[in-house]
């Protein structure tokens, strides 16, 4: 009969031993209570405690936690935005006590102290400048959870600015502010290399003109010096400068219309161009030399009987005409 009542009596022991043991991981804190009062604080090991008089009333997790937070406020310049505020928090192991009994859930709680912040910060601040100060958010988001979150026994490490999120139509127009903004700028390159092109093509032609400017003032001179040069040859046979001048208009004359006709394809009209176009022209210029030299003759007794001698260079005079038969070479 004892053995019946020995045996139960041990299993009650074996569980009560079993009972007083517990193990409580690295980086972890257990909270024991004695009939629901704070008892004291166990860290990581092997632990012992009263059966059926502590317990264990919870554990804290001594590690860097984080906690991302999506906040929605609005912008100086009206543009909403979202932001994800990453908080990474850590419980202070001198301050268990508090961070276990005085705050109920800390998430939230640290939740409500980064919308707050966010939403006093980013409304003074245009969009712009919501990416360029994106630090100065966070700092300010730290300062205020330290501030707040310590009496808690909570120690804020790192707070980071993580995502900002504008609006889909905002995002979509500050690309097209962009790509207008390169496009101006390729515009301008382009506009830039085609000045140049426009520039060098205008000095090209510039300097084109001039040559040929100048060959056409070489070639005129050449011309000229062949005219004087003909008129002084067909002097020393006897011919005045005034037939010399119109055998030499007329031998031109001639001289085109024998360079036209050997063009096939040509599209050149001469006028005029009949068969006694050649001696209408010399008639016509003999006529006019002849008109004119009466007319200088006239203005010169005029002058002369006025008092006004005109100073003029000597003519050249005409060598005497050979006699039939004379031998040229001197």
């Amino acid at each position: 009969m004892g053995g019946f009542i020995l045996v139960p009596v041990l299993i009650v022991g074996l569980f009560i031993l079993l009972a007083s043991f517990f193990t409580v991981k690295q980086q972890t804190a257990a909270i024991v209570e004695r009939f629901g009062k704070f008892q004291s604080m166990r860290h990581s090991g092997l632990q012992l405690k009263i059966p059926l008089i502590d317990r264990i009333a919870g554990r804290i997790n001594l590690k860097i936690q984080q906690l991302d937070v999506i906040v929605e406020t609005k912008t100086k310049d009206d543009v909403f935005v979202r932001l994800k505020i990453s908080v990474q928090f850590q419980v202070l192991k001198l301050k268990v006590y508090d961070a276990f009994y005085k705050l109920e859930n800390p998430h939230d709680q640290i939740t409500s102290y980064v919308f707050d912040v966010v939403r006093a910060e980013v409304p003074k601040m245009k969009l712009d400048d919501v990416f360029e100060r994106k630090d100065d958010i966070a700092i300010a988001v730290k300062a205020e959870l330290n501030e707040a979150m310590s009496d808690y026994g909570y120690d804020i490490i790192k707070t980071l600015v993580t995502d900002i999120d504008p609006d889909i139509q905002v995002k979509a127009a500050m690309n097209r502010i962009n790509a207008a903004e390169r496009e101006k700028v390729a515009a301008e390159y382009e506009a830039e290399a085609e000045r140049i092109k426009i520039v060098a093509k205008a000095r090209a032609e510039a300097e084109s003109k001039r040559l040929q400017g100048q060959g056409i003032a070489d070639q005129r001179r050449e011309i000229a010096r062949g005219l004087e040069e003909s008129v002084d040859v067909l002097n020393n046979v006897g011919i005045n400068s005034q037939e010399a001048s119109a055998l030499i208009v007329v031998t031109q004359h001639y001289d085109t219309l024998q360079s036209i006709g050997e063009e096939t394809n040509t599209n050149l009209i001469l006028l005029p161009n009949s068969p006694q176009a050649g001696s209408d022209m010399l008639n016509n210029m003999i006529a006019s030399f002849v008109a004119s030299n009466q007319i200088g003759e006239q203005m010169k007794k005029q002058n002369e009987e006025k008092g006004i001698v005109s100073k003029k260079r000597p003519k050249r005079q005409a060598p005497p005409r050979p006699e039939e038969g004379e031998d040229l070479n001197y």
